[in-house]
């Protein structure tokens, strides 16, 4: 069961659209947060049981980089979510969006 704080983070994950992205930065600071806020919102994701309902794979770090997606870094699940969004038309080349500032969505 979500907690508040995760049914937060989700509700605004749901309104990144197709092709875009956003990232925890950016999502920490529409709830409000400051400092390290990010962190939590990465927990949050991490245990996100409801994707692609809550499409956690268009969050991303703040440099472009894809970051983690199911609490991974590397591997098989970092690969899924470049094919996800990948397959929502963000380009991916090295880990890193392309045209990263043309794609972030902010709240």
């Amino acid at each position: 069961m979500p907690t508040p704080f995760q049914n937060r983070v989700y509700a605004l994950c749901k309104k990144i659209p197709r092709g875009k992205v956003s990232t925890y930065k950016e999502i920490g600071k529409a709830l409000g947060g400051r400092g390290q806020i990010y962190r939590a919102v990465g927990m949050a994701l991490k245990n996100n049981t409801h994707a692609p309902v809550v499409p956690c794979h268009r969050v991303v770090a703040s440099n472009g980089a894809i970051g983690g997606y199911h609490g991974s870094t590397r591997g098989t699940f970092i690969e899924k979510k470049i094919k996800l969004l990948q397959q929502e038309g963000v380009l991916v080349k090295d880990n890193k969006i392309i045209h990263f500032k043309k794609k972030l969505y902010r709240f």
